[in-house]
């Protein structure tokens, strides 16, 4: 069972963080790096505290980690964590 879709990630980011008016947040972005879409480990470290608050799962700060909507979002539905050997 997912905990969380792209539609709810992308609705956290941009209350939380804001959103970049140059890109389209509402196309496929699954696989487009954080960076790109305007959104640096800061914005997904409030979107991870918002998750964990409305959603009531335990995220480590590593995932902030994630560099694509497609990583953090298995990582908050519970796959792998995505791997700090990548840096």
């Amino acid at each position: 069972m997912s905990v969380l879709d792209l539609p709810t990630l992308t609705r956290i980011l941009r209350e939380n963080a804001g959103a970049d008016e140059s890109v389209d947040l509402s196309g496929d972005i699954l696989d487009i790096p954080f960076p790109e879409l305007g959104y640096d480990s800061l914005a997904l470290l409030q979107a991870i505290g918002v998750i964990q608050r409305d959603f009531g799962v335990e995220l480590d700060d590593d995932a902030a980690s994630a560099e694509t909507p497609r990583e953090f979002l298995t990582v908050v539905n519970g796959g792998e964590q995505p791997s700090a050997e990548r840096v």
